[in-house]
């Protein structure tokens, strides 16, 4: 299937067919209710992006969620650690009169 383009030249619509329906296979519908101020401003978001409002929230959800995963994954090297080896390397341990100096704390 091709179709004419204004120069005069044809377009191969098979292939840009093919590949929007392969990447359709991935995804999912998903109806998201927005108030009119969310919704106005998801709009004009996705404008300055140069993008869809779907593509946009799709962008904003992946985020969030590779953030969150990666801080549990942050979360638990850290917990996973020793005892007593969670300060900076390299930083000395202060000493009892400083951890109990109650005129520092006032």
């Amino acid at each position: 299937m091709r179709s004419q383009v204004e120069a005069g030249g044809l377009l191969d619509t098979v292939f840009v067919l093919h590949d929007i329906r392969v990447m359709a296979r991935n995804l999912r519908n998903v109806t998201v209710t927005l108030d009119q101020e969310t919704a106005r401003w998801a709009r004009l978001e996705a404008a300055r992006r140069d993008t869809s409002v779907s593509k946009l929230l799709g962008e904003l959800l992946r985020d969030r969620m590779t953030e969150g995963t990666a801080y549990a994954s942050a979360m638990a090297r850290y917990l996973s650690q020793a005892p007593g080896t969670h300060r900076r390397p390299g930083s000395a341990l202060p000493s009892r009169n400083e951890l109990h100096d109650r005129n520092g704390l006032r």
